[in-house]
């Protein structure tokens, strides 16, 4: 997190640790306020890697799922990195801004990820490394904030995934029960905006902007779920992050096999729980399946509502089957919840 921009935050009541906004005094009332008031959120949970130099595209696009020659200064994709057996080493959020290509992913992944990236680099022109001291990322959420941003100026792109730029700030907008911006700018900038438009929302912790990623049904990978996910398993597919037409990739073949030609046994769902937030990773069991895992979370968050959401990973039998348990065989019950898209099946695919 840059410098300056921790300090303004702090003198504005954010408590940070580990580079990450908790809460601004009063994390339950923040907690109340996810799904109705139009919130104000650092982003720096996140990472940013920026891929430049003149093979940047062709490189990227030799490594990730969508593809990148669609991608341009208007749109945003998601992308995930795979190992060579399909498994999702990373998700990201891939935005262009200037001639360069952003990858977004969580800082918890960002070291390992850049590291590795710039291992299959060779001779290729191209630059990986991590822009976070020279970009700040800022959330604004809710019911009115598309309105908030064009009261102070800025016109908002319409369509999910779509971008603008404004200056020197790129500005993203991104699917959610609720109008969903993320802005992209120096860290000058990002203060003045920050200040503008706290008048008229309500600044929280970072894990409001996760809870708004779940409640979209948006996969991630996190540290405990790394290698353990084929893009199907985490609906990728269904959110527009693999394109089935483009050229090979680490995994495309099993990625594609699984698509075409295999029957997919797992399915991301999402879902409501009592009790305290749970890590990613943590499983999920079902009577009958002989004290086994069935299946394990990818991201938690408290509920508005108490209790936490989730999205987790499941075999589809025991999705059918019905009874479903947080954590160990006795453990809080799962109520599965609706995602905002259908869990649909390739021509050659039965998935329910």
């Amino acid at each position: 997190m840059h410098e300056n921009w921790a300090r303004h935050l702090r003198e504005q009541g954010a408590v940070i640790e580990n580079g990450t906004v908790r809460h601004f005094g009063n994390p339950q009332l923040e907690c109340r306020a996810r799904d109705k008031r139009t919130l104000l959120i650092d982003l720096s949970m996140q990472s940013l890697l920026r891929v430049s130099g003149a093979d940047a595209g062709g490189f990227l696009n030799a490594q990730l799922t969508n593809d990148l020659a669609l991608l341009d200064a208007g749109r945003s994709q998601l992308n995930a990195w795979c190992t060579a057996q399909g498994r999702m080493l990373a998700v990201f959020r891939v935005f262009r801004r200037g001639p360069d290509v952003l990858l977004q992913l969580p800082a918890t992944l960002q070291e390992e990820i850049a590291k590795r990236l710039r291992m299959f680099v060779l001779r290729a022109k191209v630059k990986v490394e991590n822009v976070d001291a020279d970009l700040v990322r800022v959330g604004l959420v809710g019911p009115d904030a598309a309105l908030r941003l064009r009261e102070i100026g800025i016109e908002v792109p319409v369509q999910d995934n779509d971008c603008a730029t404004h200056g020197e700030a790129t500005l993203l907008r991104l699917p959610g029960i609720h109008p969903r911006f993320e802005i992209v700018a120096p860290p000058a900038q990002a203060i003045a905006l920050w200040d503008t438009l706290r008048a008229a929302a309500m600044p929280v912790g970072a894990e409001a902007w996760t809870w708004h990623d779940i409640m979209a049904g948006l996969p991630s990978v996190l540290p405990e779920t790394r290698e353990e996910f084929v893009p199907q398993m985490a609906n990728l597919e269904l959110v527009d992050g693999v394109n089935f037409k483009k050229g090979c990739y680490p995994g495309q073949e099993i990625v594609a096999r699984m698509q075409y030609l295999g029957r997919l046994k797992q399915r991301m769902v999402r879902a409501h729980a009592a009790g305290e937030v749970v890590s990613a990773g943590t499983p999920i069991f079902a009577p009958g399946a002989g004290g086994q895992a069935v299946g394990k979370v990818v991201d938690a968050q408290a509920s508005p509502e108490d209790g936490i959401d989730l999205l987790a990973v499941i075999q589809l039998t025991a999705i059918e089957a019905g009874e479903l348990h947080l954590g160990s065989e006795t453990g809080p019950r799962l109520a599965l919840a609706p995602l905002p898209y259908t869990l649909g099946a390739a021509p050659s695919q039965k998935v329910s």
